[in-house]
Order: structure tokens, then sequence, then C-alpha cells
């Protein structure tokens, strides 16, 4: 039996060219990146390149980024420490109330600390009103954080309007922009951002490194203190193999970034359709034309989304029921709430994410296994009601 993978928002495979320039490092660089010696030299270059590949992948300048062990703690770097730096100028930060646990996590930890925090709300379709952010500003505002593409429902803010606002008002502005990269072009110039989180697993590279955008400018305080390393923001031996197979990984995603998303839009629209002709009472989460090209979050009507991932895995088929980061709670997702998804429909919800691998003969037997599966467990439920809508055993 063939296994699907339809999970690559949680992490995605490593790519044979990656694990290949890793081994290389593994093998052959011996060198601390930190020592002067002609080992660690070559180590240094290497590290540097990773860092190019990196930044050009986002449009900014090598110097511009700092290497972090994972998109959380580029998260946490960039709430904590531009609050901390700017704190003397108040205390007030502004998230939105969809954000990624690991943002949501430090913002809370902060109002501990004696901030305050503004949690945006958004619209039924998961977008961040600008009109929300202007009013929220305040003189003691000193952050403002709103992702770029959220990790359950895959719907695009419009960031580059939002740090404009911002921006007006002087006011730092962060985006944790893991679940854009090698997914949608992403320009720390063209949006305006002050700071952008990246993480290397969701772009087919390794898991435990990430990278902190930060701009020319913007101060920043240290989460650990130790060494030199990371230009003084990020002290501690630098996870050289990671890093360049990071770097590998954004240049492989930068090749064909256009047209791989086409396919992979392609290929999510005819799973919607599939899904909404052969089974009613599904409903779409997120706004249907500003979306990642390989996100869609269906809820379903009657049934429990962990009830459908078993049926889907007995078949060999991966899917989640939203973030990886919270996939053990039983509370509704925080994400669906805020844009109004009544409780018992979140809790029917299902996250696809497509990858690169992923063809079309994956599609159509997913929702050839899911029609039977969704029956099967809206029969077993007492509030649903037999109407034979459901097509096909």
């Amino acid at each position: 039996m063939k296994n699907i993978y339809l999970d690559h928002n949680a992490t995605t495979p490593l790519r044979e060219e990656v694990l290949a320039a890793m081994t290389e490092i593994y093998r052959e660089v011996a060198g601390n990146p930190s020592s002067v010696h002609f080992l660690g030299r070559a180590a240094r270059r290497r590290l540097e390149a990773g860092r190019e590949q990196v930044a050009a992948a986002v449009g900014a300048r090598p110097e511009e980024i700092v290497f972090t062990g994972g998109g959380t703690e580029a998260d946490n770097l960039a709430v904590q420490g531009v609050a901390y730096a700017y704190r003397s100028k108040g205390e007030h930060i502004i998230t939105s109330a969809i954000e990624h646990p690991a943002v949501l996590a430090a913002c809370r930890f902060l109002e501990k600390e004696g901030f305050s925090v503004t949690y945006l709300p958004v619209t039924r379709e998961g977008l961040v009103e600008p009109a929300e952010l202007a009013k929220a500003i305040r003189p003691e505002t000193i952050l403002v954080s709103v992702m770029t593409a959220n990790n359950e429902t895959g719907v695009i803010q419009p960031v580059a309007e939002l740090a404009r606002i911002a921006r007006e008002r002087q006011v730092p502005f962060h985006t944790d922009a893991i679940q854009g990269l090698g997914k949608i072009p992403l320009s720390v110039e063209e949006t305006g951002v002050d700071l952008m989180s990246l993480s290397g697993h969701k772009v087919y590279g390794p898991q435990g490194v990430g990278a902190l955008y930060i701009r020319k400018g913007t101060r920043i305080r240290p989460l650990t203190y130790g060494g030199h390393h990371e230009r003084g923001k990020r002290p501690g031996t630098e996870n050289l193999a990671g890093i360049v197979g990071f770097g590998e990984a954004c240049r492989l995603a930068l090749e064909n970034l256009e047209g791989e998303a086409d396919r992979l839009r392609l290929l999510r629209d005819r799973l919607c359709g599939e899904v909404s002709q052969r089974i009613p009472r599904v409903k779409l989460n997120g706004a249907p034309g500003l979306r990642l090209p390989n996100t869609v979050n269906l809820s379903f009507e009657y049934v429990e989304g962990e009830g459908i991932l078993l049926g889907l895995e007995e078949a060999g088929i991966a899917a989640a029921t939203g973030s990886a980061c919270t996939s053990g709670e039983l509370a509704p997702s925080h994400v669906l709430s805020a844009m109004g998804v009544e409780a018992a429909l979140a809790q029917g919800s299902v996250r696809f994410s497509l990858g690169r691998e992923n063809t079309l003969e994956d599609i159509l037997f997913t929702v050839e296994t899911l029609v039977p599966v969704v029956k099967r467990l809206r029969e077993m439920s007492p509030f649903y009601e037999p109407d034979n809508e459901i097509q096909g055993d």
C-alpha cells in the first residue's frame, strides 16, 4: 500500500539534494565556524554561503539573517527580543488572534511580565483587517506581529498594508512567514517588514534550524547569552550542516517556485471540487482566493476530525486536524474559533496540505477513501439524519 502524505504544513520530507549537501558537511568539514584556523575558515565560508541563500529567498541582505534553532525560536526572539529592547518607549504589543502558538505563547508570557497585548480579530474568512490595526495602535505600541500565511487555513494576510500602517506610526513589524517560504514569493523590501521568521523543515530542509530576518536598525535583545555568535543575537556554535541544508533547500525552492505553486493549486482545487461534489455539508475554512496554493481546511458536519484522520490512516493517508503544535489538544482550533466557526463544526475540521511528491492519483484516491469514511462516521452520529446525500460507498 502506498503512503500518501498530505501534512506538509507540519513538516516536509528532506530533499535528496539537501541531504547530500548536509552529508558533505558532516564528512568533510571538521572546523568550528568561529575558529580562526584554516578549518574554521572553511566552515565559516560554508555557513555564510548558506546565509546568502536564505537571504536571497526573501530578498534580504545576508548580514540581516540570524540563524536560530527553528521557527519557534525565531518567533520568540522577534517578539520577546523587540519587546524588551523597546520597553523604555512603551509596553503595548499587537498581534492577531490566529497566530502560531509560538507567537501567542510569547505574548502571553510578556503579559505576565507587565506588557499589554491586543489580539486583533479576524473576519469569517480569516483575514486581519488593516483598519483594525490602525485603530489598535497607541503611542506606547512597540511591536506588531501578524503572520504571512496561516498554518491551519492557508489564508494569506495583507502583510504589506499592515506593515505600512505600522511603519507610518514608527512601530516595528514582525511577520511569521514560516508557512509562506517556498510556496509564495516573499520579499522583505516589498512588504516593508522589519522582522521575518523562517524555518528549514517547512521547505524540504532539515528540522532544528530556522532564521530571523532583522532589518538593519531594528533593535533586539537576545534571549540567551554566552557568545558572540550570529552578531551577538543568538549565542552558541551554529548548526553548520543544518544551515547548509536550509540554504540549499531555499535555493531549490526558488528554482521553480511559480510552476510548483501552479501545480499544487490545481491539485488543491481538484480536491476541493471532488469533495464538494461527492460529500454534502462540508464547509471550506478560509478566504477561497487568498490561500496558500497547497492548503485546504474543510469542516465536515456531524463528524469528528480525529475520526476522519483515523479512517484515512487505515488507507495509508496522513493528514491533520490543524497545527502540529496543538494536535494533542481537545479544544477546538483557536484559528477556526477566531473566525467564528462554531465549536462542533470546528471539531470536524481536517487540513490537507499538499507537497511536491503528491500527484493527481493521490488526490483522487484520497477522495475515494474520504467518501465512505465520512458516510460511516455520520451514520454513527446521533445527530445525523441519513438521507443518501453522500454518493458512493
